[in-house]
């Protein structure tokens, strides 16, 4: 039996790292965000409806996630909108990722918004992501296109990370790379034991 394991945490507190250190111990990763870039890719299913409802956001026949941002930014409510679409979309993807690794004993699925999508009850267990505020804001705002104001607008969108860390099974600190390779090589042995 496959164990899934909810990644998640929020943004810019280490998920990428963090799911790349299951990968390199032979875990196979679903990462949502992936999800969404092969989504919005040429060709994807979301390229139809997001830029039938998102009309600016439409560049080469792909979605532009710059542009899409500048959208978000300037009307809030259109990330409620750009949800219903894409949500649906990134399930019928995790869904396949998991018909194909149905004998994998562990799988990881790297979830963003986990808890705040009520995915949790999809997983065996949650592995949280954290690191201190400050660590979390310079993080975000070194990204392309970020600004104090879109992270406040995502930030507002997400559990708090003490309540994340509350619900938990499991925490994974982020602000030292050590730290966090040796709580995922636990965790690992956890789940490995346990089946």
């Amino acid at each position: 039996m496959t164990f899934r394991l909810g990644l998640t945490g929020g943004i810019g507190m280490g998920k990428s790292t963090t799911a790349q250190m299951f990968r390199d111990l032979g875990h196979p990763v679903w990462d949502a965000d992936e999800a969404v870039h092969r989504l919005y890719a040429p060709g994807g299913a979301a390229v139809g409806p997001v830029s039938g409802a998102f009309p600016s956001a439409l560049r080469d026949g792909a979605i532009d996630r710059d542009a899409l941002k500048a959208v978000m930014a300037r009307d809030p409510a259109a990330l409620d909108r750009l949800g219903a679409i894409v949500h649906p979309l990134v399930a019928e993807d995790r869904a396949a990722f998991m018909t194909s690794h149905a004998c994998a004993p562990l799988v990881v699925l790297d979830i963003p918004l986990l808890y705040e999508n009520g995915y949790q009850t999809q997983v065996d267990g949650v592995a949280v992501v954290s690191a201190p505020m400050h660590v979390q804001r310079q993080r975000v705002l070194e990204r392309p296109g970020m600004t104090e104001d879109l992270l406040s607008l995502i930030l507002s969108r997400q559990m708090p990370d003490a309540d994340k860390r509350a619900r938990a099974d499991w925490i994974i600190p982020t602000d030292s790379l050590e730290g966090a390779r040796q709580t995922v090589d636990r965790i690992v042995k956890e789940i490995v034991a346990r089946a």
